[in-house]
């Protein structure tokens, strides 16, 4: 009798842990998706990895993160609105930057969904996955990006140029936009890799499946 209620508490523990970390494996994605809705980022790629190519992409992100474009924006959708809006205007700066230089390459401007892999930005690191961007694309688009959280405004302090990181918020203060479980998540992200792996592998298949069941109902 004492041999299977030992059997019974311990099935009883294991079930309770298995019960906790699938709880908890649960809230560390929906966290892991919020932090990843709660970012536009900046993309900007150069024509080619040539020297000079490289040098210009760097310049039109200096032109742009001081066009003040972005100014006054205090939200996550008053940035995205901004950006939506000022696609040609960010466009016409950026090719005007280039002229500047002696390149008459065009510029595309678009808001779109971009994977990223783990970015390291200073002390944060960013976790894979989709987020909402401001693609820049110089040319054919074809050399090595430059890229930066811009919004919170992450980006400006060490981008900006010399002389005006007095005028733009810094990124230490910048993580008050971010929960303190994101934090954690931005701050010690080994944490998490492999959950996060899981979540994501797991999503993706819901996705497939979804799709898929979808287009089996439309041809019925």
């Amino acid at each position: 009798m004492r041999k299977h209620t030992n059997i019974i508490l311990v099935c009883g523990f294991i079930f309770t842990l298995l019960i906790s970390n699938g709880i908890g494996f649960v809230c560390d994605g929906i966290r892991l998706d919020s932090l990843r809705k709660s970012v536009l980022r900046l993309h900007i790629l150069a024509d080619s990895d040539t020297e000079d190519a490289q040098k210009l992409k760097l310049k039109v992100r200096d032109g742009l993160l001081q066009s003040e474009i972005f100014e006054g924006c205090d939200t996550l959708a008053e940035a995205e609105l901004t950006a939506a809006e000022n696609l040609d205007i960010i466009e016409e700066k950026a090719e005007e930057i280039l002229r500047k230089n002696g390149c008459f390459l065009p510029v595309t401007a678009e808001l779109a969904d971009v994977v990223f892999d783990e970015r390291v930005y200073e002390d944060i690191t960013m976790p894979a996955g989709e987020y909402r961007t401001l693609r820049v694309k110089i040319g054919s688009a074809q050399g090595k990006n430059w890229w930066c959280v811009m919004y919170p405004p992450l980006c400006l302090p060490p981008a900006c140029g010399e002389g005006c990181e007095e005028n733009v918020e810094k990124s230490d203060s910048a993580e008050e936009y971010f929960t303190e479980e994101e934090k954690d998540i931005l701050h010690y992200p080994e944490k998490y890799e492999v959950r996060f792996a899981v979540w994501d592998k797991i999503k993706e298949i819901i996705d497939k499946y979804t799709v898929h069941n979808d287009k089996i109902e439309e041809k019925a």
